[in-house]
C-alpha cells in the first residue's frame, strides 16, 4: 500500500518491535475464520488495551479486514495445485479452486452476506489495497506457469492478469452484483477459456513480455 504503513503492517514486515499489533491481527483473523464480525472494541478488550490502542497499530477496521483477507487469499492461492483434470492449465485449476474456497470459507461467506457492499469496496477497488496485491501475485503465478511451459496465452501478463481478477471477482461478488447465487463452476468454465494448456510444439507464447 502507498503512503506511511501502519504498525500491523510493520509487524507483518517482520520491523516492529513491540507485538501488540501482530497480536491484534492473529486475534482479528481467528474471529475472521470463525465466521465472527470483526469488532474493534471487542478485540481492544480481549487484547487487555483501549479501542485508540487497537487503531493506532491496524489503522483502522477497513486496512485490518484488507490484511486478514490479503493473508487468507494468499495462503490459498500459494498452495500445491490441485491435479490436473486435462481441462485447462494448471493456473485454471489454481484459481478456480480459490473461487470455491472462498466461497465455501465460513468468514468470506459471513462478510459477503452482511457487509457485502464493504467487501465489495475494500477488495476490488485498488484504493483498498487488497486488489492491487492479487493481481500481482497472479501475475507472478502466471509468468512462472508460462516460463514453465505449462500456459500457453496471447495476452500480456499485466492485462491477463487483470482480466483474471476481475473474473475472479465478477463470480465471488455475484449477489452483491446481481443478486444471483454465487457458483464456482461457472467461473471455473470462463478461467479455462481464458488459460489454455500447453501450447502445440513450435507455437510463440507472446504471453511472456
Amino acid at each position: 500500500m502507498a503512503g506511511t504503513s501502519t504498525p500491523l503492517q510493520r509487524s507483518l514486515a517482520g520491523s516492529a518491535a513491540r507485538p501488540g499489533a501482530l497480536d491484534a491481527f492473529l486475534l482479528a483473523r481467528r474471529r475472521f475464520q470463525a465466521g465472527e464480525r470483526i469488532d474493534m472494541q471487542a478485540l481492544a478488550a480481549e487484547l487487555g488495551v483501549n479501542r485508540a490502542t487497537v487503531y493506532r497499530w491496524v489503522g483502522s477496521r477497513e486496512l485490518l479486514l484488507c490484511e486478514v483477507v490479503w493473508s487468507l487469499t494468499e495462503r490459498t492461492l500459494r498452495r500445491e495445485p490441485p491435479a490436473a483434470d486435462g481441462s485447462g492449465s494448471r493456473l485454471a485449476a489454481v484459481l478456480s479452486r480459490f473461487v470455491t474456497d472462498t466461497l465455501a470459507h465460513r468468514g468470506m461467506r459471513r462478510f459477503l452476506e452482511e457487509e457485502g457492499e464493504c467487501a465489495l469496496r475494500l477488495l476490488t477497488l485498488s484504493s483498498g489495497g487488497f486488489q492491487p496485491r492479487l493481481v500481482g501475485l497472479v501475475r507472478e503465478l502466471a509468468a512462472a506457469e508460462t516460463a514453465a511451459g505449462r500456459l500457453a496465452s496471447p495476452i500480456p501478463l499485466d492485462d491477463l492478469a487483470y482480466t483474471l481478477v476481475r473474473v475472479i471477482e465478477s463470480y465471488v461478488y455475484l449477489r452483491t452484483i446481481t443478486g444471483e447465487e454465487p457458483d464456482g463452476t461457472r467461473a471455473a468454465r470462463v478461467l479455462q477459456a481464458l488459460l489454455p494448456g500447453p501450447a502445440d510444439p513450435g507455437r510463440s507464447r507472446p504471453g511472456r513480455t
